[in-house]
């Protein structure tokens, strides 16, 4: 049996595991090492340095030690409970609208997206926040659940995102790059979502009707001093984190130190830092950090191995020879991720699916702005991740949903799955927008580097 042949199982093999529930990290240690003795002609010791010096360039990458900077900026953010002040304030500010809801609860998401990348935090906290006000408001359950669970799905892709962070080695692009691509479509996918939730309620007024008298402000001042105490902070942290790195004054490492150490004088001077607290925090991104790191070492062991037997080059070679247009493979490949994230969350599709799919990519002939290798990678980045929100929001495995029910029990769970599926739609007409219009993601990083 042929090497490539091999690699083809050791990928059959290595689905079916993950999806009947074995551990993904020595799922992929343990595949990797026997399909490699098996297939590779340098056996097992060839196997063995591989795996050695794959864990070992693992660790010395400067870049992931990011990671656990950006989890700790994100957890103690959420602790300093700036989130609650803000939707309060936009929820006071827009109380007459219709639907004003749905824009307090999309605006909060996408500044909290902006200092965490952790979605099951985000969907978690906006339900809190959100669901028993829009019950008592007479909101839509479908349209309010999938606003919660889209806006939650923001910090996949809008930066400081830990995905991008992971994705930058994969694609060898810096990851400024991508955090400066993911800016604007970041921000288009906000505002898509806010449009369908406004239409939505300006054709049946029913959906989001005006808030009560109860809900409403007393004085314009309690809107200014909530809205400047839950805005301005974040804000003007993840804009000295952010603005350092997009404008190269920082590493991310650098600046996620910077907003790590900013969230912990934050969360002091809010007097919400306590030692339980504080310790909590530290374990939780411990061990967030472990399960991510450890994951991004086996996967390059994996695809080391999986790389080594030819089969990335003949499953390459295989759909160029069908002699379809390079936008026509792109479409495939993104049904591929489409269809993978029903099942798998984004940390094996970033790790193990895009690093298969690469070679595929780089060989594409594109034109235009793309016709530039970085470009091409950059924006095939920003399409990963705007692909993957929807594997947040596709049923039966979206884990948003179970977040939002945790939350808000007295919402049915076909409810938040169909109002999921509409957000869902939007996503994918976001996706479009993106492949269509490249230059929504090449745009700024192509601006920021004509001018430094």
């Amino acid at each position: 049996m042929s090497p490539e042949i091999i690699g083809m199982i050791m990928i059959g093999v290595m689905l079916f595991a993950i999806f009947v529930g074995f551990p993904i990290s020595f799922t992929l240690i343990f595949l990797a090492t026997v399909f490699g003795a098996w297939g590779m002609t340098g056996g097992i010791d060839l196997v063995f340095y591989l795996e050695t010096v794959q864990f070992s360039s693992s660790m010395m990458e400067q870049t992931l030690s990011a990671v656990p900077l950006f989890i700790f900026m994100g957890i103690l953010m959420e602790q300093a409970g700036l989130m609650e002040r803000l939707f309060l304030a936009v929820q006071l500010m827009l109380s007459r609208v219709k639907g004003s809801l749905y824009i307090a609860v999309l605006f909060v998401s996408t500044i909290f997206a902006a200092a965490t990348g952790i979605v099951g935090a985000s969907v978690t906290i906006l339900g809190i926040m959100a669901a028993k006000t829009m019950n008592r408001s007479g909101y839509d359950v479908q349209l309010s659940a999938g606003a919660i669970t889209a806006g939650g799905t923001l910090g996949i892709l809008i930066p400081p995102s830990i995905m991008l962070v992971v994705m930058g080695p994969i694609l060898e692009v810096p990851v400024t790059e991508l955090f400066a691509a993911a800016i604007i479509p970041g921000f288009l996918m906000a505002i898509l979502y806010v449009g369908y939730a406004l239409i939505r309620c300006n054709l049946n007024p029913a959906l989001g009707p005006a808030l009560p008298e109860e809900f409403r402000a007393e004085s314009m001042w309690i809107i200014v001093r909530e809205f400047a105490l839950g805005l301005v902070p974040p804000a003007a942290l993840v804009g000295f984190a952010l603005g350092s790195i997009l404008f190269g004054l920082a590493t991310p490492t650098e600046g996620a130190a910077m907003g790590a150490i900013g969230s912990f004088l934050l969360t002091l001077a809010y007097g919400k830092l306590t030692w339980n607290g504080f310790r909590g925090a530290l374990l939780k991104t411990l061990e967030i950090s472990v399960l991510i790191l450890f994951l991004v070492a086996a996967s390059n062991f994996f695809g080391a191995v999986f790389s080594k037997l030819g089969t990335p080059n003949m499953l390459t070679e295989y759909l160029l020879t069908l002699d379809l247009a390079p936008y026509a493979i792109l479409i495939l490949i993104m049904a591929l991720i489409f269809l993978l994230g029903w099942p798998l969350e984004w940390v094996p599709i970033v790790l193990i699916i895009v690093p298969i799919l690469l070679p595929l990519v780089e060989s594409l002939e594109f034109t235009g702005i793309l016709a530039d290798q970085q470009n091409r990678l950059i924006w095939f980045g920003i399409l990963v991740a705007v692909n993957l929100q929807t594997a947040w929001l596709s049923p039966p495995v979206a884990l948003s949903a179970y977040f939002l029910k945790g939350v808000a029990p007295e919402w049915d769970l076909k409810d938040i799955y169909i109002g999921m599926m509409q957000f869902m739609v939007i996503q994918l007409i976001g996706l479009i927008i993106i492949i269509i219009f490249p230059e929504i993601a090449l745009w700024l990083p192509n601006y920021i580097d004509a001018n430094r």
